[in-house]
């Protein structure tokens, strides 16, 4: 299916984790799309920008998705002023060290809240408004949900998890004659002011711009395709982990500055 800008004026989406970052810029995308934008953040001022850059209704929730009552809450204020969506782009993360993991289980079962179960409770509670509308979910992953990477031990498991579920869940939709589509979406290494910050001086990987990002995300979802590998690399990757498994393990460990 080939991308036209059109399709997206007057969309209804709801995108999380927009306050700053790819949700922040993916928000700005849509905007200049033309589209009705709800966004989860802790800052009104980007809904402004939205809304200077040509969105049609911009309007912002705040929730802690590492709780059980926010993701539905954040679902049916975009149901209720958006009067259904078009598209649910899932963007949020918890925050979580980049270390050498410490045993501390108590973490790892707190950052499956955010990064995992509010994603499949906001899929569940957003899934007949999709099939009314033949909408579609946008899940962005990460590269550390296909490659297992030192330092980010709990975020690996976080992500694998939605790999797997929405994988399987694309599956079964397809399978139901579902008119709802899945877009996985695997990143690198992204120049968002927070991942820098979290690898300043370990990781010698170049970072890929957010913007450049963000919009091929939306291409991808509006597009309706399976899945999205961004930048160029982790698909590479991808494919080398199955092939030179040795020389994946060498790659990512000689990627890294750390002295034990």
């Amino acid at each position: 299916m080939k991308f036209k800008v059109s399709s997206l004026r007057g969309a209804r989406v709801l995108v999380t984790g927009a306050s700053s970052g790819i949700g922040e810029q993916m928000a700005y995308h849509y905007a200049r799309f033309g589209a009705q934008i709800v966004i989860t953040a802790r800052r009104e001022k980007v809904t402004e920008k939205c809304l200077s850059l040509g969105a049609q209704k911009a309007l912002f929730i705040s929730g802690d998705m590492s709780t059980e009552s926010d993701p539905d809450k954040v679902v049916d204020f975009a149901l209720e002023k958006l009067g259904g969506l078009d598209y649910l782009v899932l963007n949020h993360i918890g925050v979580t060290r980049f270390a050498v993991w410490d045993g501390d289980v108590d973490h790892v079962k707190w950052l499956m809240k955010p990064n995992f179960f509010s994603y499949i409770q906001m899929a569940w509670r957003a899934l007949p408004s999709l099939e009314k509308s033949k909408g579609s979910m946008v899940i962005v992953s990460s590269m550390a949900g296909k490659l297992s990477n030192p330092f980010t031990a709990p975020y690996c498991s976080t992500k694998s998890a939605l790999n797997g579920f929405f994988g399987a869940l694309s599956h079964e939709l397809a399978m139901k004659k579902s008119n709802v589509s899945i877009s996985l979406i695997t990143l690198g290494l992204i120049d968002t002011e927070s991942a820098l910050n979290a690898v300043r001086g370990i990781i010698t990987t170049p970072a890929y711009p957010a913007t450049e990002a963000a919009l091929n995300i939306i291409v991808t979802g509006a597009t309706r395709q399976l899945e999205l590998y961004y930048p160029w690399y982790t698909y590479v990757m991808n494919l080398f982990k199955d092939w030179y498994p040795p020389l994946t393990n060498h790659l990512i460990q000689n990627a890294l500055n750390y002295d034990p």
